[in-house]
C-alpha cells in the first residue's frame, strides 16, 4: 500500500487521479484541493481542502497522513493571466513549490511535480529530457524555476512534463482545446486557430496514469509524459471536427503572431518519450484513440 497526497485534486489531472486511485487497492490517496471536494465518487479515499500557499496546512496534513509521496498538480497555468499577475504567477508555481521541497526533505516524501513544454522555445522540438531550456513566457519560467528547485534539492523527486492536456470531468470548470473546438463548432460559430504551432496533445488519463507509475516506482529524475502524435493546433482542432462531423469550414487558419497574445509561446515542442516508456511502462494513447475516451465519457455523463 502506497499512501499519495495529491495537491489540486479539483482541477482536471486531479480528478483523473482520483478516478485511478479509488479503484487501485495499492493506493492510499489523501486529495487536497481549494474548495469543496468536485469529485462525485466521495469514497475510498480522503479529502482535505487545501491551499497549496499555506505553509502551516500542508505541514498540518503531511504530519496527520505521512504519505509516502506527493503529487503535486496545483498551478497556474493560463499563460496570458501569468504574465499580467505576476505575484500570484510566482507565488503558485514557485513559493508553493519550494515548501513543497522543503518538507519533502525534511519528511523523507517522494515528490512528483508536473511541467511543461513550455520551458523550452520551440527551436528545436521535439525534446529530450536533458535538452537545454529557453522559456519565451513568464508562465515558462516559473515552471522552469519550480524543475530547479527540485534538481537542487536533496529530496527524491520526478519530474514530469507535459503537453496541452485534454479531457473532462462531471463537474467542468475550464475548458480545453478539444472541448472548445467541438462546442463552437457544434454552435456554428467561425473560429480562428492558430497553424504554426505544433504540439503533442495529452489525454489527462495518460497523464494521470505517468503520474502514478512514477509514484509507485518511486522513479528519480525528468520524464516526458505527453501524447504520441506530433500535430499543429489546426491539425487538432480539425481533427475533432472530423471525428464529429462539424463544419471545418468554420475553421479559420492564423498565425500566432496576429493573435496578439501578450506571453509567448513556443512555436514546435513535442517530446521524445523513450524514456517514459522504457523506465515507468508508460503507454500514450493516439489522438484518435484519446477523442474517442473523451466521448464515451461524455455520453455516459451526458455533459454535453
Amino acid at each position: 500500500m502506497k499512501k499519495i497526497l495529491v495537491t489540486g485534486s479539483n482541477g482536471l489531472l486531479g480528478q483523473k487521479l482520483t478516478d485511478i486511485s479509488i479503484c487501485d487497492e495499492e493506493i492510499e490517496l489523501v486529495a487536497t484541493s481549494v474548495g469543496a471536494n468536485r469529485h462525485p465518487v466521495r469514497s475510498g479515499y480522503v479529502y482535505e481542502e487545501f491551499d497549496i500557499r499555506d505553509a502551516d496546512r500542508l505541514i498540518e496534513l503531511v504530519e496527520k497522513y505521512r504519505p509516502d509521496a506527493i503529487i503535486n498538480t496545483a498551478a497556474m497555468t493560463n499563460v496570458d493571466t501569468c504574465e499580467s499577475e505576476r505575484e500570484l504567477c510566482e507565488a503558485l508555481n514557485v513559493v508553493a513549490v519550494a515548501k513543497l521541497v522543503s518538507v519533502c526533505e525534511k519528511y523523507n516524501i517522494h515528490l512528483v511535480q508536473i511541467s511543461t513544454d513550455f520551458i523550452f522555445d520551440g527551436e528545436d522540438g521535439p525534446y529530450s529530457e536533458d535538452a537545454e531550456p529557453n522559456p519565451l513566457s513568464y508562465y515558462g519560467r516559473t515552471k522552469l524555476e519550480a524543475e530547479n528547485l527540485l534538481k537542487t534539492s536533496t529530496s527524491r523527486w520526478a519530474i514530469l512534463r507535459t503537453i496541452i492536456v485534454y479531457g473532462i470531468v462531471s463537474d467542468m470548470s475550464r475548458s480545453n482545446i478539444v472541448l472548445w473546438a467541438k462546442g463552437a463548432l457544434e454552435k456554428g460559430a467561425p473560429i480562428n486557430v492558430v497553424n504554426d504551432q505544433w504540439r503533442m496533445p495529452t489525454l489527462a488519463e495518460d497523464l494521470a496514469l505517468g503520474c502514478i507509475l512514477a509514484a509507485k516506482k518511486e522513479a528519480e529524475g525528468v520524464f516526458n509524459i505527453s501524447g504520441k502524435d506530433m500535430m499543429s493546433i489546426l491539425e487538432i482542432v480539425e481533427r475533432v471536427a472530423d471525428f464529429y462531423g462539424l463544419d471545418k469550414s468554420l475553421i479559420n487558419p492564423i498565425s500566432a503572431e496576429s493573435l496578439n497574445q501578450s506571453a509567448r509561446r513556443p512555436r514546435r515542442t513535442g517530446f521524445l518519450l523513450d524514456k517514459a516508456v522504457g523506465q515507468l511502462g508508460y503507454q500514450p494513447r493516439s489522438f484518435q484513440e484519446g477523442i474517442e475516451v473523451l466521448d464515451m465519457q461524455l455520453k455516459q455523463r451526458k455533459i454535453f
